[in-house]
């Protein structure tokens, strides 16, 4: 098209091919030995043991690929948060599959694989999906334990929520293909159904060391917790098998009979592909998130036919929103024009920028997607709530507080993709984190901070000066230059979307291109659960 759509291009392509390869650095575990070394015991990768279980031909979503990326260092990291799980189906049913990386730490949790699983387990109780457990874990990793055992957020939450979920009617399925110890013993055994495999499975509140320092009793693994003993002696198992493979063809059969649910009833038609090429989409936003561009350009690329229908297109141009169809489903998208535009009093509002009539365009449309049962799709590019006298006078916290309120009480799922910044308020106004995305994704390009920034090393430079020159010390333009220099360089780290994919700030960082596949699977499994509260918003600000 132009020099700066290729220059955008070929950045945002080496953006996703940075992806790509730190995904396949992931996928490794422990590592290629750890991967051997399960291999002579008859076991598979999990992400193998995923791909055997899943329908051939279709495609797995994988959540917290990079959920722990570059913490824990000192302890030999925790790739994928020692677990691999995402939304996949199973003989044509949408399921969450969580499944344990044996080659890390013995599958040993840290405080990021309880946080991880956690969000798992509520990806399924607010979309009422199956859950199938694939077990290969020694428990809490104990350097750690006062991080990941104790509190509400903690191991324990794991085994309330099996019992909520079991409450609620949502099936479970634990198949055991290594260790299941201590309180993780709990888990297959408060599934629907639980499976084990022969010589590798095993199941204890206590392994033999244990048993041996406690009670003085000397007992083997398999005699103590093995597939035999659970399936003939305890009852605790109901299934045993002499292979993976085995096990996970009879988790298939189990999943084949499973009773069809309500529906909540969301409209879809036959999809239909964007006129508009997808591909295009590289070439239409910047990497480094500083160029101007045209968000319903990004919209009809991902939009069937590329249709899109635009809700009080000439007000509050900072924010658009409109109906559309993603893969055959209605939705309302509410996105953050990032294109300079004028009011319609001849006014330039700066784009990615949410100004009165923009957070009040949006909040009318959210509550009339509410009305209307649609969905949201959120595309978040925001740098925040205009500021300065003018728009404190007209009322913008009023008014951003209105918006706030209608994202926060919306009960329509949301999805949400953020496409580039994602700073302050704008974050929460966007429907950040805090406001309960049925899913949340990030394009590589995304930056997720308090500010901007240079507005933040600006700020934070100031005040480590000032605390310096209260102690006595002369900052000199030079050193003053090498400070802003390391603060910028740190912050800068902490906005990445490894950083926020790390922490599960995002579900996942995703190839733009796969943005309409990700939102239609979100209201897919949406679509699962038929309960939905009545839509008040309380004290509403007008």
């Amino acid at each position: 098209m132009n020099l700066e759509f290729n220059k955008n291009e070929d950045a945002m392509k080496l953006a996703v091919s940075q992806v790509r390869q730190r995904h396949a650095q992931v996928s490794l575990g422990g590592g290629k030995k750890a991967i051997e070394k399960a291999r002579e015991k008859g076991k598979m990768t999990p992400r193998e043991r995923i791909q055997y279980l899943i329908d051939k031909d279709s495609t797995f979503t994988e959540i917290g690929a990079f959920a722990g990326w570059e913490m824990y260092q000192e302890h030999g990291g925790c790739p994928a948060a020692g677990t691999v799980a995402g939304l996949g189906y199973v003989c044509g049913r949408q399921c969450v599959i969580v499944a344990n990386d044996n080659t890390v730490k013995a599958g040993a949790w840290f405080p990021i694989t309880g946080k991880k699983n956690l969000r798992l387990q509520e990806i399924a109780m607010e979309n009422h999906l199956p859950v199938i457990y694939i077990v290969d874990s020694a428990g809490v990793y104990l350097p750690m334990q006062d991080e990941i055992f104790p509190d509400k957020e903690h191991f324990g939450r794991i085994f309330r929520n099996n019992a909520q979920m079991s409450a609620m009617g949502i099936t479970q399925i634990a198949a055991v293909m290594g260790s299941c110890v201590a309180g993780g013993a709990y888990l297959p055994i408060m599934s629907d159904e639980t499976l084990m495999v022969e010589g590798n499975g095993s199941i204890f509140l206590a392994g033999p060391y244990l048993v041996k320092a406690a009670i003085g009793e000397d007992v083997d693994i398999q005699t103590l917790g093995g597939a035999k003993t659970h399936t003939e002696i305890s009852g605790i198992a109901d299934y045993k098998f002499e292979t993976e493979a085995e096990c996970l063809d009879q988790v298939r059969r189990i999943m084949d009979k499973i009773g069809e649910q309500p529906r909540a009833g969301f409209d879809r038609v036959k999809p239909a592909a964007p006129k508009k090429d997808p591909n295009e989409i590289y070439g239409l936003v910047s990497v480094d998130n500083s160029r101007p561009y045209d968000v319903v350009e990004v919209i009809e690329r991902m939009v069937d036919n590329s249709e899109f229908d635009q809700f009080k297109e000439d007000y509050g141009k900072t924010i658009v929103c409109g109906y559309a169809r993603i893969d055959g489903w209605a939705v309302g998208i509410v996105a953050n024009q990032r294109k300079i535009v004028k009011s319609g009093k001849g006014e330039m509002q700066l784009g990615g920028v949410i100004y009165n009539d923009s957070a009040d365009k949006a909040a009318r449309f959210i509550q009339n997607c509410n009305q209307k049962k649609i969905p949201l799709v959120f595309l978040q590019d925001v740098t925040g709530f205009m500021v300065g006298s003018r728009s404190e006078h007209s009322g913008i916290i009023k008014d951003g507080a209105k918006l706030v309120n209608a994202v926060a009480n919306s009960v329509v799922p949301k999805i949400t993709i953020v496409i580039g910044n994602s700073y302050g308020a704008g974050n929460y106004a966007m429907c950040g984190k805090a406001y309960d995305p049925r899913f949340i994704y990030a394009w590589p390009n995304a930056k997720i901070a308090v500010m901007g920034g240079e507005q933040a090393a600006k700020t934070l430079l100031q005040i480590q000066v000032a605390a310096l020159k209260s102690k006595g010390q002369e900052i000199d333009p030079e050193k003053e230059k090498e400070l802003l220099k390391q603060i910028t360089d740190r912050y800068t780290s902490q906005t990445s979307a490894y950083y926020a994919a790390a922490r599960l700030w995002v579900d996942e960082i995703i190839d733009p291109i796969e943005t309409r596949r990700v939102i239609s699977e979100g209201i897919n499994a949406a679509n699962h659960n038929p309960n939905m509260k009545e839509f008040k918003t309380g004290v509403f600000q007008v």
